[in-house]
């Protein structure tokens, strides 16, 4: 079956269809990264998106259990250049069309997704359309000119926790605030023997401190940062009273509760190959990266300062308080995009909860 991926801007890709069938739109963007493709598809940080995967074969490795955020996908749409339909790998337990389908996303291959990836970096994210039913690119443009802007949408509220749950531990209490959490921050507490206590965004400051935890993570999450001024509002009054750790989404939110502002990147960072130099050791880590909005370095104010700078475009990557246990970094130490440096994070905020 052909499928036609049509953007706002005009640009009009043929494909064919694969995954779920009908039609699907959202924000396209496009993630560099070679390996990866059952973690990308089941992190909430993507929810309302269409993710393009620069890398040009996806789906030979399958889909195993071991190798998911969470257990739904929130992608809007999977754009590959070819899809593998006969994973060769022990683990797996279907293929990547099986998974699309059953998690009905709708899915394009046969593409030129280097010349996507090209317009997507010169003009922009921007709206687009996958469409397995609609042949006629003119009716899917008009249809992206009614669609709202993605900016504005909340998307926290439908990918995080709608009610507290615990992972049981032996060590340090630690609440995370959910934004769209993945499994493998939990797993990661978890290894350290912390018992984990898990609460939706919406939760306030007085239901956090009543936990008599030793720490909090703000956990990654989808969308623009200003539209969860509720989760902003909590920060800033729990912020010096416990230890905070910041990824992905909760570092700008704390960002933002510490006084400083965010903006959008033209085209985000998405991949698994992004260059970070921590200022104070001065050592550089290769990253795990997915978001297209990030803390605005001129506006931090004085009492906090920038610990790690993006090595491509300059850009804040990490903060940290000078008087309180309270840090965050823009990447995912948890993501292990080959090596596994950026795990120390963890070690470190840990010890700050004991």
């Amino acid at each position: 079956m052909q499928a036609l991926l049509v953007l706002e801007d005009g640009s009009v890709f043929k494909g064919r269809a694969f995954g779920a069938t009908g039609e699907s739109w959202g924000e396209i963007v496009f993630n560099t990264a070679m390996t990866g493709y059952q973690e990308i598809l089941t992190d909430p940080s993507y929810c309302g998106q269409i993710v393009v995967m620069t890398y040009p074969l996806a789906g030979n490795s399958g889909f195993d259990k071991d190798s998911i955020e969470k257990k739904d996908s929130f992608v809007r749409g999977f754009v590959v250049r070819e899809k593998c339909d006969q994973p060769s790998n022990w683990r797996s337990g279907g293929s990547l069309d099986e998974f699309l389908t059953r998690k009905e996303v709708v899915g394009i291959s046969d593409l030129d997704t280097r010349a996507l990836a090209k317009v997507i970096r010169d003009k922009g994210t921007m709206r687009a359309i996958i469409s397995t039913v609609e042949g006629d690119p003119a009716v899917l443009l008009e249809k992206i000119k009614g669609l709202p802007d993605l900016t504005g949408q909340r998307f926290v509220e439908e990918v995080a926790a709608k009610e507290i749950y615990t992972v049981p531990g032996s060590g340090p209490r630690v609440a995370v605030i959910d934004f769209g959490s993945k499994q493998s921050i939990v797993q990661q507490l978890s290894k350290r023997a912390c018992e984990v206590v898990v609460v939706p965004p919406t939760a306030t400051a007085e239901d956090i401190l009543g936990l008599n935890a030793a720490g909090i993570i703000l956990s990654n999450g989808p969308g623009d940062p200003v539209n969860v001024p509720f989760a902003v509002e909590t920060v800033k009054e729990v912020a010096g009273k416990l230890p905070i750790f910041g990824i992905g989404l909760g570092h700008q939110v704390l960002g933002l509760a510490l006084g400083a502002k965010t903006y959008k990147l033209k085209f985000g960072h998405r991949g698994a190959n992004h260059p970070v130099k921590d200022l104070e050791s001065g050592r550089v880590f290769i990253t795990s990266q997915n978001h297209g909005f990030v803390i605005d370095a001129d506006s931090l104010p004085p009492e906090v300062t920038i610990s790690h700078l993006n090595l491509n475009d300059n850009t804040v990557e990490g903060i940290k308080h000078k008087i309180f246990p309270i840090s965050s970094v823009q990447y995912h130490p948890e993501g292990a995009p080959g090596p596994e440096d950026c795990i120390y994070l963890y070690d470190e905020f840990v010890k700050k909860c004991s």
